[in-house]
């Protein structure tokens, strides 16, 4: 909690100084039965009996229950060293590192974290991060508008449904054309794609894994839109990139991914990191910073901001975005966990996950009635389908203690009757045993 020191007579000076009267008045564009309840706390309590009330308000939240959601964001372990390293104080501190001569740790750990980054996507370049999967691919797209002169996006209906919804708000008033392609039974639908691309097309968009958990190869994909001038972006999955064919390797000109699976706990909608990675030739069209190493006048190493093409620091007009870096601290949090992993541990933890996974669908599928969505492979995610509908299913079993699964019919018309299933290296063989027999009892 918080130590709040301001006094009453602070607080009227500065409802002064913006011409309102009271809190309330400050806040009184925001409509009555959304303002926050939880900061009703009675007058005339002490600051152990403010502490207790607060506790007992948090209590509220059910965050004992066996979670087997997933669909972008996934609850993985992280070494309890991360945590203790980027505690120490010099980490929060430093913020915009605007000064090289006086933010050279700062400017390091961003080099390093885009060094890591770009080596398990195997692509080329790296900027500091952006604020989430989301927003960055849709950078992602504005990179490959500004690099054809195009205004056709190609979109595959498999990827995240959240993030094409942040793509068609961010869009709304661009004059863009985004076409999207209907998946084909949760699988990416190549032929579709291929058709829609034209020589207006500046890029098609694809996820791998895909929001329904295939894991598909799109080097073919893409070698088509190349030979149509049009780029190539993919959404991944930082964790899976260490067992699965790379966007890299598959000739992508751009990928991006949520970076939170990377050591970023889960926790009520954020902190995020939107990972940004790109071929060289486009590195110029990336929003945000990049910091490079470099070496001073005496030939001793340093690291600077190498771009940083947005509005604050060039003409308007020539900015590729307004967009602003993650929470640098996220970046290190990442950059640490990764270090700590190494490439075997986070090797392990991709596989531990996918056999948990495999496990929880074969059991799945000894339940009658129940069918896996399509027989494409899967990483740690796979939908299955039931009898009944899976919201329903979700729902009961979570006065059980237990969430099964994002209910598919959520985004998809037809498939009310489907649940994405997540498996992390953090589930146990007892608890996939429970979440299973809960089910069957269902029927």
């Amino acid at each position: 909690m918080p130590y709040i020191p301001h006094t009453d007579s602070e607080i009227r000076e500065m409802l002064n100084a913006v011409g309102v009267s009271s809190i309330e008045e400050l806040f009184a564009e925001i409509p009555e039965d959304m303002r926050p309840k939880s900061f009703d706390v009675p007058h005339g309590m002490t600051e152990m009996a403010v502490l207790r009330h607060m506790e007992n308000l948090a209590a509220a939240n059910d965050i004992d229950m066996v979670s087997f959601l997933g669909a972008g964001f996934y609850d993985h372990d992280s070494p309890a060293a991360a945590s203790a390293l980027i505690s120490r104080g010099e980490f929060y501190t430093a913020y915009t590192p605007y000064q090289p001569e006086s933010s050279q740790g700062t400017l390091q750990a961003i080099f390093e974290y885009q060094t890591a980054i770009t080596r398990l996507f195997e692509m080329e370049c790296s900027n500091a991060g952006v604020y989430d999967g989301g927003t960055a691919l849709y950078e992602a797209i504005m990179m490959a508008v500004r690099a054809t002169k195009r205004r056709k996006v190609v979109i595959s209906e498999a990827v995240n449904p959240i993030y094409r919804i942040v793509i068609s708000t961010y869009t709304k008033n661009l004059k863009l054309e985004l076409v999207t392609v209907p998946h084909v039974q949760g699988r990416t639908n190549f032929e579709g794609l291929v058709d829609a691309i034209d020589d207006k097309t500046a890029c098609v968009v694809v996820q791998n894994p895909n929001f329904f958990g295939c894991v598909q190869d799109f080097t073919e994909l893409f070698n088509a839109a190349k030979a149509l001038g049009a780029l190539s972006v993919m959404s991944g999955y930082p964790v899976l990139q260490s067992v699965i064919k790379t966007p890299g390797a598959m000739g992508a000109d751009i990928c991006v991914a949520e970076g939170q699976s990377l050591g970023l706990p889960l926790s009520f909608g954020g902190p995020y990191l939107g990972i940004m990675t790109c071929t060289k030739k486009l590195v110029r069209q990336m929003p945000g910073r990049i910091a490079g190493r470099t070496t001073d006048v005496d030939g001793k190493t340093g690291y600077v901001l190498t771009l940083q093409a947005r509005e604050q620091h060039i003409r308007r007009q020539k900015a590729t975005s307004n967009i602003c870096s993650n929470q640098a601290l996220c970046a290190l949090q990442t950059l640490v966990h990764l270090c700590l992993l190494g490439d075997e541990g986070l090797r392990r933890q991709a596989l531990l996950s996918m056999e948990n996974a495999q496990y929880a669908a074969a059991q799945l599928m000894e339940l009658e009635g129940v069918r896996l969505l399509n027989d494409a492979p899967f990483g740690n995610e796979f939908t299955v389908l039931f009898p009944g509908r899976g919201r329903e299913i979700c729902v009961s079993l979570m006065s059980r203690g237990i969430i099964p699964g994002f209910p598919t019919g959520r985004y998809y018309k037809g498939l009310e009757n489907g649940l994405l299933v997540c498996c992390t290296e953090k589930h146990t063989r007892a608890e996939i045993d429970e979440m299973v027999e809960l089910i069957g009892g269902l029927a």
